[in-house]
């Protein structure tokens, strides 16, 4: 698979009302985020609540998102497979194989951590092999599955391990095992990187495509960021960068990752809310949130329908 340039949005799971998931909203889902410019979609992660859907959703989600991809091809599904039981996460990424996905993804354990990154490549190596030809990237984000290895080691491990491993999607604040892992092996394994707010701090040590949820309703102004980089204008790069992290800061003042649909909201493609136990605005919560965006005053940088 050619390595990815630019954003990957990580999806919301759209839900209705008592909680089911809306598949018929993700077709547009798909038009939406390639009008927009995204490269990729990494469905059935954090964002899209991929630890509260049973395996049957998560398959029906994703053969829903391959229905519009293998159609179009223009943005690229990595499919988050990892779990608890590697026996799930087989059938999953067998599953994912069958519907043509372009990779899978495998976040480590959470309730019985590995104690190493041997065990950890291990774990994922027993996924990995199950489908020999499908790129495998490891999602790495210690703060949600307490899994503290480091990544450098686990690559170190995984090299001999998994053939297909093709990278790590990289949701931590270590830069300098970020930076250990982009030149590992001379670069041979790809990094994205995964945490919205310092995109710029990871374009400037080598990354050059990066998964995020903000991806979805401010695509532009990340677009925009990546290419003031590029063309060496670290000032606006640096300003549009600030735009973000307040962007971004409206999320924990209104409780994590409830505001994340409600920006989808506030941006004209709903989402509905999140399930249990994800704290969601209630009206008037909603009606604050509206005005602080507003004053953001981000309007040209937001997602268009």
């Amino acid at each position: 698979m050619n390595r990815f340039n630019g954003l990957i949005a990580a999806p919301f799971t759209p839900m209705d009302e008592k909680g089911e998931i809306m598949l018929d909203r993700i077709p547009a889902y798909y038009d939406f985020l390639e009008k927009n410019g995204i490269a990729g979609a990494f469905i059935n992660g954090s964002t899209g609540e991929g630890v509260s859907l049973t395996t049957r959703e998560k398959m029906n989600t994703t053969e829903k998102w391959m229905e519009v991809a293998r159609q179009k091809r223009s943005v690229k599904i990595i499919n988050l497979v990892g779990g608890t039981s590697y026996k799930e996460c087989i059938d999953l990424a067998q599953y994912s194989e069958d519907q043509s996905v372009d990779a899978i993804a495998l976040v480590a354990p959470y309730y019985v951590k590995p104690a190493s990154a041997k065990y950890l490549a291990e774990f994922c190596a027993k996924v990995a092999e199950s489908v020999p030809e499908l790129p495998v990237y490891y999602y790495h984000i210690p703060v949600l599955s307490g899994c503290s290895v480091a990544v450098i080691d686990f690559l170190k491990e995984a090299s001999g391990m998994i053939p297909n491993l093709a990278g790590v999607k990289y949701t931590h604040e270590d830069f300098m095992d970020f930076l250990s892992c982009l030149r590992f092996m001379d670069g041979k394994y790809e990094m994205l990187w995964g945490r919205d707010e310092n995109l710029l701090s990871a374009l400037v040590l080598g990354a050059r495509g990066a998964v995020g949820s903000t991806y979805n309703y401010a695509a532009p102004l990340y677009n925009r960021l990546i290419e003031a980089f590029d063309q060496g204008d670290l000032a606006l790069a640096r300003e549009l960068q600030m735009a973000s992290i307040n962007m971004i800061t409206l999320l924990g003042k209104y409780g994590g990752m409830g505001p994340g649909k409600a920006y989808m909201k506030y941006i004209g493609f709903d989402c509905g809310e999140f399930r249990s136990p994800v704290k969601n605005l209630n009206t008037d919560d909603y009606d604050r949130f509206a005005a602080d965006v507003k004053a953001l005053r981000m309007e040209n940088f937001f997602s268009v329908l």
